[in-house]
């Protein structure tokens, strides 16, 4: 069982910054890739930033160039660096991770931290 906890999350006006950071716990072993997706009332869930253990990264479309996903292995965190925020970034950010045992993959979820983003 791996267990992920965000924090970071907060109020910000637009054009500011924020970083959240998530800690797993548990059976971290064979943990592969780690992310963060978000999700606002109404929204879809959606990838934000994943990274894998060798630090390749993909980014939504809607965050290039403005939010950077960096992971510290030792520690088993994986970090997320908001900047230029918009309203449009508002949402609870869940904290995702993968973890990999041969074929068999599971899938951990941290409860989410909330991002408010004002105009």
């Amino acid at each position: 069982q791996v267990q992920l906890v965000e924090s970071g999350g907060g109020l910000v006006q637009a054009g500011g910054s924020l970083g959240l950071s998530c800690a797993a716990s548990g059976a971290i072993s064979n943990i592969n890739v780690m992310g963060w997706y978000r999700q606002a009332p109404g929204n879809q869930r959606e990838l934000v930033a994943t990274i894998t253990r060798n630090r390749s990264t993909n980014y939504a479309d809607s965050v290039k160039g403005r939010f950077t996903i960096s992971r510290d292995n030792a520690k088993s965190t994986v970090y997320l660096q908001m900047n230029t925020l918009k309203p449009d970034d508002t949402g609870v950010y869940y904290c995702y991770a993968q973890n990999t045992y041969f074929s068999i993959h599971n899938s951990y979820w941290g409860k989410g931290t909330l991002v408010t983003v004002s105009s």
